[in-house]
C-alpha cells in the first residue's frame, strides 16, 4: 500500500468514526473500574461497549465510516476483517495496529479517532491497547 492510499484511509476513517460518536458512553461510568486493573480484557464486557458508544454509529453497513473503510465496528469479525485498505488490529502487536495509531493519533497526517470529537478518554484508549497486546481475542 503507497503512502497516498494510507493517508486517505486516516482521513476517511478518522472522519467517519468522529462522526459515529454521537452516542458516546458516559466517562465516568465507562472508567469507573478501568478494565486493565482487572487483568485480562474481554472483548464483549471491554471492548464492545467502547465501539458501541463512541464508533457505531458509524462504523456499521450503512454507516458512513463503513462506506468509507469498510470497517465493520458492530462484531468482532467486523473489526478482525479488517477495512478495503487492510487489517485494523494486529493482535500481539497493539503498537502495528491501525485501530491504535488512528485512537492516539499517531499516523503520519496527525489523524485522531474519533475525527472531530474529544478523543476517547485514556483508560479507554488503554483498555484498546491492553486488549490487542493480550492477543484481541474474541472473549
Amino acid at each position: 500500500m503507497n503512502r497516498r492510499n494510507i493517508s486517505v484511509f486516516s482521513v476517511v476513517v478518522g472522519g467517519l468514526l468522529l462522526a459515529g460518536a454521537t452516542a458516546i458512553l458516559p466517562v465516568q461510568q465507562a472508567c469507573a473500574q478501568p478494565a486493565n486493573t482487572r487483568g485480562q480484557i474481554s472483548f464483549k464486557e471491554d471492548i464492545a461497549p467502547i465501539f458501541k458508544g463512541w464508533c457505531e454509529s458509524c462504523h456499521q453497513p450503512g454507516g458512513q465510516g463503513y462506506e468509507a473503510s469498510r470497517v465493520d465496528l458492530t462484531s468482532y469479525a467486523g473489526l478482525m476483517k479488517g477495512t478495503k485498505f487492510g487489517p485494523v488490529v494486529v493482535p500481539g502487536e497493539p503498537d502495528a495496529s491501525t485501530l491504535v495509531a488512528l485512537i492516539y493519533g499517531r499516523t503520519s497526517k496527525q489523524i485522531r479517532m474519533p475525527f472531530g470529537h474529544k478523543p476517547l478518554p485514556d483508560c479507554l484508549r488503554s483498555n484498546i491497547w491492553t486488549w490487542i497486546f493480550q492477543g484481541a481475542k474474541n472473549n
